[in-house]
C-alpha cells in the first residue's frame, strides 16, 4: 500500500483517501484484530463509527 492517494486538509495534513472501515464488525476483539492486521498491511486512515457517535459501540 505504498501508492496510496492522498488529499491535503487545510490545515495542510495529508489524509490518505483509502481507508479501513470497521462499521460491520460486530465483536469487539474482532474490530480490534481487524484493524491491527490493517495497521501492519498499511492502512493509516481507520473508519471507526463509534467514534463519531453513527453506531454504538460493539459489546
Amino acid at each position: 500500500m505504498n501508492n496510496v492517494p492522498t488529499i491535503k486538509l487545510n490545515n495542510d495534513v495529508e489524509m490518505p483517501t483509502l481507508g479501513f472501515g470497521v462499521f460491520q464488525i460486530p465483536d469487539f476483539n474482532q474490530a480490534k484484530q481487524a484493524v491491527t492486521d490493517a495497521l501492519n498491511n498499511g492502512y493509516r486512515l481507520i473508519d471507526t463509527a463509534a467514534a463519531y457517535q453513527a453506531s454504538s459501540e460493539p459489546n
